[in-house]
């Protein structure tokens, strides 16, 4: 008796959910088919029913983690308009906080995978480079301003200092957590204080 396709397809999002939370935790290239596939409940030969190859399924998480970050930032710049709340100051609260620091299976993509990035297959990698397009052209029009040129200047500096400290923080809480606090709540106060210049 064959699948359904509503299981057929519930089957392969739980393939690409188990496969996100080991690439977010150990890296693409350190988390193996047979690993995912038996965390996931199913066979290999069940995986090939879903995807070609690893990197099919290595761009399918990439689509699946930038569309769900993407629609987070559209939420969170949404909701804090609706609030009366500054979104790019809100962002930067949250991006830079050690509970988004902590939370690599749910964090932001950007920075998540920053390092796997450039080692990523030619369809993923243009899935990541995408993302990021559409990470600044929701950041551009957060910032309330008439010049889009002068706003897209903005967004580009925000992302890219909010994603290098957390990778920085990120990559050395554990070693030395101490260091790790100062880099984040530092890059955070800078911001902070440089929030008129944006």
């Amino acid at each position: 008796m064959g699948v359904s396709k509503q299981q057929a397809n519930k089957n392969r999002q739980s393939i690409i959910t188990v496969a996100e939370k080991l690439f977010r935790e150990r890296g693409v290239d350190a988390v193996g088919l047979a690993e995912i596939t038996k965390a996931a409940g199913f066979t290999q030969g069940c995986f090939y029913n879903h995807f070609e190859s690893k990197n099919a399924l290595v761009t399918a998480v990439m689509n699946n983690a930038m569309k769900n970050g993407i629609d987070r930032l559209h939420e969170d710049i949404e909701q804090s308009k609706a609030n009366g709340m500054d979104p790019i100051k809100r962002q930067i609260d949250w991006y830079l906080s050690p509970d988004h620091r902590s939370d690599v299976d749910s964090g932001c993509p950007v920075s998540t995978f920053a390092g796997d990035a450039r080692r990523l297959n030619t369809e993923a990698r243009k899935v990541y480079a995408e993302g990021i397009a559409l990470n600044l052209d929701r950041l551009t029009d957060a910032f309330a301003g008439i010049n889009i040129k002068e706003c897209r200047k903005k967004a580009i500096a925000l992302l890219s200092q909010l994603a290098g400290t957390l990778v920085l923080s990120r990559a050395i809480a554990d070693a030395n957590p101490e260091l790790a606090d100062e880099i984040l709540q530092d890059g955070r106060r800078r911001l902070l204080l440089n929030l008129a210049d944006y």
